[in-house]
């Protein structure tokens, strides 16, 4: 038996129908650029994620340094940022001429961990970018009560997490704007690039509005120096066709996780994910940890399983952050996480016997360890 790390076929395949019906619909109209569709999906996905205002964009990336730009961070700035992440979140602050500023994770949960902030502030720091990693939802509550405390912003980045929860508050809601995206692999994923950016704050969605387009509002009319990073009328279309089904999607998620949860413990030093009390996970991904990391990843792949590495190179280890010059042991936790962590299967309608067959290959290697 074959298992891919993903399939999107249990998702697409029953949407086939209304999917090519949706972008039949654009073509027809000939209007593929900020039109009806990028507006219709706007406000679904804000309603959604109950907040005023969506501004979809051209990606993740896009989304997270459009919110950036919109409070205005610049040289000089420091915004602090999880030393475990993708590297997309370190690089919207460079974007900016700011300095990323890394704080370690909980090394139970893998996200951002509150009680390490304090320590990381100085006088240039502006912000803080939680990073709900892997589909659970970062502890919001001392995030934002250290953000207060030293008079910063939050920004979150909730790329994995759509409708993931903290204390009842969606992921993408408690920051003073946030960013999400809509790649092919998210939980709620485009047929390509596209992004999100979510607040309660009309200064800045207008602000992100004309940022995203040339910086206009009205055609021809500059009013700052823009960018061009609109979502797509095509993309917003499969958007909205598939945003009915994110919560049916995540449960079937959550299920999956129950289900590798019940046969996967107590393996060896598999380490399995752990939820922080009052927040919940929709399981973008699902990451267990080993020592024996790299040879339990040989073993599934010859039993014709699918794995990846999320991530394997800590951001401050990067080439491209090598000016910042930090030494290898000074972040221990990313690095341990980037040594040993390895993301199973997982997609919405992941059969039982696919789960079971993973869980028994990986029984079987801890059965020779």
């Amino acid at each position: 038996m074959r298992i891919p790390f993903l399939s999107f076929s249990p998702q697409h395949d029953p949407l086939r129908a209304d999917i090519l019906a949706a972008i039949a619909a654009v073509y027809d109209k000939q209007w593929y650029v900020l039109g009806d569709q990028v507006k219709a999906f706007e406000q679904a996905y804000a309603q959604f994620n109950e907040v005023q205002h969506c501004i979809g964009v051209a990606n993740g990336l896009d989304a997270l340094h459009l919110a950036l730009e919109a409070l205005q961070v610049g040289t000089g700035d420091e915004v602090l940022v999880p030393s475990n992440t993708y590297i997309a979140t370190w690089l919207a602050v460079s974007f900016m001429g700011a300095t990323p500023v890394p704080v370690e994770p909980n090394p139970d949960t893998y996200n951002l961990d509150p009680t390490r902030l304090e320590a990381a502030i100085t006088p240039r720091t502006k912000g803080i970018m939680p990073v709900h990693l892997y589909g659970q939802a970062c502890e919001m509550g001392p995030i934002l009560s250290v953000a207060q405390k030293h008079g910063l912003w939050v920004v979150e980045d909730n790329a994995q997490s759509q409708g993931a929860q903290w204390e009842g508050g969606l992921t993408g809601s408690f920051g003073a704007v946030n960013a999400t995206s809509f790649y092919p692999g998210k939980n709620l994923g485009a047929l390509g690039d596209a992004g999100a950016v979510t607040t309660k704050r009309t200064d800045l969605a207008t602000r992100i509005q004309t940022l995203r387009n040339y910086g206009s509002q009205r055609k021809y009319y500059n009013e700052v120096i823009g960018h061009n990073s609109r979502l797509d009328e095509l993309q917003a279309a499969v958007l909205s066709v598939k945003l009915p089904h994110l919560l049916t999607w995540t449960r079937q998620r959550q299920e999956v996780a129950r289900l590798y949860n019940e046969q996967l413990a107590g393996l060896g030093d598999l380490v399995l994910p752990a939820v922080a009390p009052g927040a919940t996970h929709v399981y973008h991904l699902y990451v267990v940890r080993t020592h024996h990391r790299d040879a339990l990843q040989q073993h599934l792949t010859e039993q014709g399983i699918g794995t990846l590495i999320h991530y394997p190179i800590p951001p401050h280890r990067q080439e491209a952050y090598a000016h910042l010059q930090i030494p290898a042991g000074a972040y221990p936790l990313a690095e341990e996480l980037a040594a040993t962590s390895l993301s199973l299967p997982m997609w919405p309608g992941m059969r039982p016997a696919d789960i079971s067959a993973v869980a028994d290959a990986i029984k079987s290697f801890f059965a020779g360890h």
